[in-house]
């Protein structure tokens, strides 16, 4: 046993599933995992560098680590992730009691460069600045995993963001776009439904427009990889064309025996395309569900975000989605207080948030990071105090849809992905529907233990703004996933 270790994870999905594969690699390299750091022998802060605290949280983190640290100097301490990426000198400058500073193109070299420190004694700070075509064991997918949840996949499909958003960091410390091979993911897919997975969330920055990257280097002939393994069957068969191949493997991963429900985040609104659309409504296994980060309804705004689209192209890309799809639910992202919004402009983002009728969405007030164009409007930055009363008036228009649409489930029976017990009633069971609604249900006396992972039917019996409540009807299946176990791709 190379000794016990804790990963602490910071952002988004995919902070959660680089962690997932980080875990993987230090399991596969003999150590075990505990939840406490005193009982650590490595302590890995996957970090997040989105919002405006991360690097208050990381160096808060960092700063209880070196006390616990002084009390055993044996422990290792990895930074990895964004923040990581953006700022290795200032970290290793700030935490000089951090062993090894990594980035996000690093994953795959996490138990090496542990060994490195380990032979030399000293801190290590590696930092890959892009990923290439042939850097195909940087793609976190194609390492040793151990999932968070044993019923659900994370599977990255891409990596970077060829956008160029005047508010966004991930460009900086994710790199260019570059999709990972059709088959490779088909066959994780596979391999994960045959470990009892059947729930996949499909990862990327900007999700529907995977593939092109692919295409564009077969048609150019820099393709390295022959053309059904890097594009799939269907592009080859249909249309050898350089575009994008998201609804390709939409169809694909839904088919695959096993797999019950297809997720994916997130997507660019000027990139939905028809084509992924129809697939969504074609397969099976594609879950209700959509997040369409609006951002923001006043269109000046949008253009000086560079989102490429306006107000109204969005509510038609929109549109075409609830029409093809029955029972779409669309959730999004909004940022109040952009440098130079006006009031007219927050005006016209609560009259196209009200027309567009979400579900729900996560709200921010803008906050500058550095790096980013945005961050250097300075001259233009909304006084604090009226930002957080925009977005309080924003909330109240995106609680009212929330609220009417999770009413609007009243009555229906619908079928819920178990999770576990409610964290607020542990006599309640907590799931999720395949529109990603949250919900809380009772389990009649006699019906037994339902465990994580299962498939149940709920009748939906009231609602709130943030989920719906309701009784169990059926148990239709129970968890299909095994013991958790590292599984090594390939």
């Amino acid at each position: 046993m190379a000794g016990k270790y804790v990963v602490r994870t910071f952002g988004c999905q995919m902070n959660e599933h680089d962690s997932e594969r980080i875990a993987g690699l230090l399991e596969a390299d003999g150590y075990e995992q505990v939840d406490d750091e005193e009982l650590a022998d490595v302590v890995v802060l996957n970090t997040c560098c989105i919002r405006e605290n991360a690097d208050n949280r990381l160096y808060g983190t960092l700063g209880h680590l070196k006390s616990l640290k002084d009390r055993n100097p044996g422990l290792d301490i990895v930074v990895a992730g964004c923040l990581a990426q953006k700022d290795r000198d200032e970290i290793a400058r700030r935490a000089p009691h951090v062993d090894v500073v990594m980035g996000t193109h690093n994953v795959h070299r996490a138990t090496e460069l542990l060994a490195e420190h380990h032979e030399h004694g000293n801190q290590v700070v590696e930092i890959l600045e892009a990923a290439t075509a042939e850097d195909h064991e940087m793609f976190p997918s194609a390492l040793p995993v151990v999932r968070e949840l044993g019923w659900a996949g994370w599977v990255t499909i891409q990596v970077g963001c060829d956008n160029s958003c005047a508010f966004c960091i991930v460009p900086a410390v994710r790199g260019p776009e570059f999709s990972r091979p059709f088959a490779e993911i088909v066959a994780e897919v596979e391999r994960a439904a045959a470990d009892g997975v059947t729930e996949v969330t499909l990862l990327g920055q900007n999700v529907n427009s995977y593939g092109r990257d692919l295409t564009l280097r077969l048609r150019s002939g820099e393709a390295t990889l022959d053309a059904v393994t890097l594009a799939g069957a269907a592009w080859v068969a249909e249309d050898p064309r350089v575009r994008p191949l998201f609804g390709d493997l939409l169809r694909a991963v839904g088919t695959v025996p096993g797999i019950r429900r297809v997720r994916w985040t997130s997507p660019h609104p000027k990139d939905l395309r028809p084509e992924t659309v129809a697939a969504m409504a074609e397969t099976e296994a594609v879950c209700e569900h959509i997040h369409l980060p609006l951002q923001s309804g006043s269109d000046a705004v949008l253009a000086a975000m560079h989102r490429g689209y306006t107000a109204e192209r969005y509510l038609e890309r929109l549109a075409m989605a609830r029409s093809a799809v029955d029972d779409l639910a669309v959730t999004t992202d909004l940022i109040v207080g952009f440098p130079g919004e006006t009031d007219a402009d927050h005006e016209r983002t609560l009259e196209v948030v009200a027309e567009a009728g979400f579900d729900s969405a996560f709200t921010f007030v803008y906050s500058p990071r550095p790096g980013t164009e945005a961050a250097e409007m300075v001259d233009q930055f909304v006084d604090h105090a009226v930002s957080v009363a925009r977005i309080e008036s924003l909330r109240a228009v995106v609680e009212r849809s929330s609220r009417m649409a999770n009413e609007a489930r009243i009555g229906r029976t619908e079928e819920v992905l178990v999770v576990g017990p409610s964290r607020k009633d542990p006599d309640r069971l907590t799931g999720r529907t395949r529109q990603n609604r949250l919900v809380h249900f009772s389990a009649p006396a006699g019906t037994g233990a339902v465990r994580a992972g299962s498939y149940v039917m709920v009748e939906l019996t009231g609602a709130t703004t943030t989920h719906v409540s309701g009784e169990l009807r059926e148990v239709l299946s129970g968890p299909a996933h095994r013991t958790r176990i590292p599984v090594t791709a390939g």
